[in-house]
């Protein structure tokens, strides 16, 4: 169950997914870690721009990077994103619970609907 309380940890997460550039580089590293030329190529961004993205998501620590001499190689750092699944956990149910009442309802009227004959 989800706590009630203040999560500014959460909010960095989900202001660093709230941008698509920043949500398709965390889809990328999934396939494990790049450097941030490479992370930036599909974007044609430049160095500068990729690493401002970047920043966002190290702040949010959906992202570490390394630093190697002039290599920035980036990798995932999934567990903040269970804290957001955990979060969305609750509306999951929420969402079940009403298909269920839903498919009950369905199947109540369809119960109720009168036999077609078809006629010839």
């Amino acid at each position: 169950m989800v706590k009630d309380r203040p999560s500014p940890g959460l909010d960095k997460v989900f202001q660093a997914l709230s941008h698509p550039v920043r949500r398709a580089m965390l889809r990328r590293l999934m396939a494990g870690e790049l450097n941030l030329g490479e992370l930036a190529t599909p974007f044609k961004m430049s160095f500068p721009a990729a690493s401002k993205h970047v920043r966002v998501l190290e702040r949010a620590r959906l992202v570490r990077r390394r630093i190697t001499g002039r290599e920035h190689v980036c990798r995932i750092e999934p567990k903040p994103l269970a804290a957001v699944n955990e979060w969305l956990e609750c509306y999951r149910e929420l969402w079940d619970a009403n298909f269920r009442r839903l498919d009950d309802l369905l199947v109540e009227m369809e119960a109720e609907k009168p036999s077609e004959t078809i006629k010839k």
